[in-house]
């Protein structure tokens, strides 16, 4: 089973995030959903998550726990691996108000940073299988 990656889809910088996943993910953990989808709705509003809150990345993992904003990240960095791993392990030390207010940072900000997309990213026909439409 895979984890999901819900993301904001109209956001520059998501998309880029979402980009930095598929290209590290060497062992297919990951699946991605647009917040802004029906899947999402019908996944994270049962749990007591809120999919119209864009500001927030989640992560619903292979055990069925679902983690927000820098937790989330933070479970990305260490699933990939690598050096980035090693820096999401220590960054995880952190208490989850800290972390989170720095995320929140870049979150509030990452549309006059990155811009928003006019259309979704294209996943090339090998990824297409790993986004989760609806």
């Amino acid at each position: 089973m895979s984890h999901v990656v819900f993301y904001d889809g109209l956001c520059g910088f998501c998309s880029r995030v979402t980009q930095f996943i598929l290209a590290r993910d060497r062992h297919d953990r990951f699946r991605f959903a647009q917040l802004q989808g029906q899947f999402a709705s019908d996944t994270l509003r049962p749990r007591g998550f809120d999919p119209t809150d864009l500001d927030t990345m989640y992560v619903l993992t292979a055990d069925g726990r679902v983690l927000s904003k820098a937790r989330a990240a933070l479970f990305i960095g260490r699933a990939l691996g690598g050096w980035l791993g090693g820096v999401s392990r220590g960054l995880s030390l952190l208490p989850s108000g800290l972390l989170n207010w720095g995320y929140d940072r870049v979150a509030h900000s990452r549309y006059q940073l990155f811009g928003k997309v006019d259309m979704c990213l294209l996943p090339s026909e090998s990824e297409r299988r790993k986004f989760i439409v609806g």
